[in-house]
């Protein structure tokens, strides 16, 4: 999948372009807006991005836990080299010491990504600050024709360029949890 980001300063454009998506066959969880207005996005009834997604908790986490699993290596590294393993303790202290080495890491990563946009939407804050929104639609290859066909009749949105989509799979994913959620009585 790819994503393709466009800029617009009208939430009913961007309504309309998001049923005549539906229309042809894209789901809900392969459009979102992107806006610092939800208030807004959520009275033209449009998929905006989760509010844990605006910010880069997921990326700073995965960065936070990388530094964690190179700082556990090395106490553990250390602990050996040393021969600190030897005594009656063995290897349990510093085992439970790489385990919270690795814990705090990764949580003091999301702590910090709890205050940082994500790292995909960065590029776009001046944008937002203006008062426009960024609507993005993750399309499969076959999709493509398709999807430029539908945003030809759109002069005003802007095309923003291009990005990482969401997994094909999870996007499947929320397209079958949406569907049994329909069926719940």
């Amino acid at each position: 999948m790819v994503r393709h980001y466009y800029l617009s300063n009208d939430l009913d454009e961007l309504e309309d372009v998001e049923n005549e998506l539906l229309k042809e066959g894209f789901t809900t969880p392969q459009m979102h807006v992107l806006s610092e207005n939800d208030a807004e996005v959520q009275k033209h009834h449009l998929h905006e991005v989760e509010s844990v997604l605006k910010k880069d908790v997921v990326h700073s986490t995965e960065v936070g836990a990388l530094v964690g699993l190179a700082g556990a290596a090395l106490v553990l590294i250390t602990a050996y080299l040393l021969e600190w393993t030897n005594g009656a303790a063995g290897w349990m202290p510093f085992i439970f010491l790489a385990v919270v080495v690795l814990g705090f890491c990764t949580w003091e990563g999301g702590f910090i990504g709890i205050q940082r946009p994500n790292v995909e939407f960065v590029r776009f804050q001046k944008m937002l600050a203006e008062g426009n929104h960024i609507f993005f639609v993750d399309a499969e290859p076959e999709q493509e024709p398709l999807l430029k066909r539908l945003m030809k009749h759109h002069p005003n949105l802007v095309v923003e360029g291009l990005g990482e989509a969401t997994p094909s799979w999870v996007v499947r994913g929320q397209d079958k949890y949406h569907d049994f959620m329909k069926t719940m009585p």
